[in-house]
């Protein structure tokens, strides 16, 4: 699927730098580059060559690059200025591009031809943008295995497998009196329960590899002068929130992104909880209400010396149905107690000391197994909700027609659904405007 329009971006990442880099792609970009260059360029070999204006004066000095198609990252001809990384001479590269017929890339689009050229499939395009994003070195890797097909493989496994089963089923209802291998119901429930299992463990995958791209929201709440906010700045390992005595420092909601086993943690430090004639600090509770609502995860920071249970156990009533929590005991340095995790069916405390460190391996751990952490290796990638939600519909459709066995039309429809969900993950029966919103979230020049 070629496109017929020329398109041009800034590919680095904007402000100043060593080299900045221009992409342009598009069908037949040899005369194109003919009113960049004087040099003529061979594909995939380097050039140094001045970036010429209309009039042929030189705007910038550097390496150009050519792709032919259709080997090139979009599948169509594509071309990099690799010059001097200031933003004036990026823009006036830029500029030229345009005059020569090219457009304003849109977010995504480069990434969005080598899917619509068919370059990859919709898994490693998003791949793509996760290594980009990635926030650990194990979110990078396993972004990387996304982008290398890892995922898509495991889905087109899948696949095959179901294909399989709709030949002969279709076999069977197209031909019943024919000599082509009869499906007996028998033989449909051993192959459907090999292909749900299959399903089942690439969900639990899947599952992993969303958790590590999108991470945890983890809430600090508690009463005021607990010590949320030495706990986050311990947690981060700097000094990252603003630390007294004096109850109600905490105004605002404060955010840093910790990495726990390469597990992405968002800790959002709150403001106390507590009733308050300040119009301030009111506001500020009122959001931390607000923020509790949107969490994955609760750390309930008490005094490990328990003098205000009562008020602990007023936030306690008060947390939504459903959300996990976490008893962080915090200043045992203060008390004759050591570090310890201690679990009941009720809930689990941690006890810790956010000045010392102590515990805090074991708090750590302790979000850990909250979040549902596994991770998978090497085996592991990354993948999205959407991905997650796609394979439950599978899933369900392969319960449907596991009910279904004496109805072989039924089965053979909830086997094409069940397809067709697997196929949405890497692009096979994808609508355009579900693609629109994916690549729209990408960087410009990728």
């Amino acid at each position: 699927m070629i496109q017929r329009d020329i398109i041009a971006a800034i590919a680095t990442a904007p402000g100043r730098g060593g080299i900045g880099i221009i992409r342009i792609s598009g069908p037949s970009l040899a005369a194109f580059a003919a009113g960049l260059t004087p040099r003529r360029l061979r594909p995939r070999l380097a050039a140094f060559t001045p970036f010429l204006d209309a009039t042929g004066n030189a705007l910038d000095e550097g390496l150009a690059l050519y792709f032919a198609a259709p080997h090139s990252y979009t599948g169509e001809d594509v071309l990099e200025l690799q010059g001097h990384g200031g933003p004036l001479v990026m823009r006036q590269l830029l500029r030229r591009c345009v005059e020569l017929g090219a457009r304003l890339a849109r977010p995504g689009e480069f990434t969005e031809r080598a899917y619509l050229n068919g370059r990859m499939d919709l898994a490693q395009a998003e791949g793509v943008a996760d290594l980009i994003e990635a926030s650990t070195a194990l979110a990078a890797r396993a972004a990387l295995h996304s982008l290398q097909g890892q995922f898509s493989q495991l889905i087109q496994q899948l696949s095959k497998k179901i294909i399989s089963l709709r030949t002969l089923l279709e076999a069977t209802l197209d031909f019943p009196d024919e000599e082509v291998e009869f499906l007996t119901a028998g033989q449909a429930q051993d192959r459907l329960t090999e292909i749900r299992q299959a399903v089942e463990a690439t969900l639990s995958a899947t599952r992993q590899g969303s958790l590590l791209r999108e991470g945890i929201q983890a809430v600090l709440i508690g009463a005021p002068n607990v010590g949320k906010s030495s706990l986050l700045n311990r947690l981060a390992g700097d000094d990252v929130a603003i630390v007294t005595e004096l109850p109600g420092t905490t105004r605002d909601a404060l955010r840093e992104q910790i990495d726990i086993d390469g597990l992405p943690v968002h800790i959002i430090d709150t403001a106390g909880l507590r009733e308050t004639g300040d119009a301030v600090e009111r506001i500020g509770i009122s959001r931390t209400w607000a923020m509790i609502e949107k969490a994955d995860l609760a750390l309930l920071v008490a005094d490990a010396s328990g003098t205000d249970d009562a008020a602990e156990r007023a936030i306690i009533d008060r947390l939504p149905p459903g959300l996990g929590r976490i008893r962080v005991m915090n200043k045992i340095d203060l008390v004759p107690r050591n570090s310890a995790r201690e679990s009941t069916d009720a809930e689990e405390r941690v006890w810790v000391s956010a000045k010392t460190g102590e515990g805090l391996e074991l708090l750590k751990r302790a979000i850990w197994d909250r979040a549902g952490w596994h991770p998978a290796g090497e085996g592991l990638f990354t993948a999205r909700a959407r991905h997650v939600a796609a394979l439950q519909r599978a899933q369900q459709h392969l319960a449907a027609a596991a009910s279904q066995t004496d109805r072989l039309e039924l089965y053979a429809e909830e086997l094409r659904l069940a397809h067709q969900a697997l196929g949405s993950i890497t692009g096979e029966f994808t609508p355009d405007d579900l693609l629109g919103e994916i690549f729209s979230t990408f960087c410009i020049g990728k």
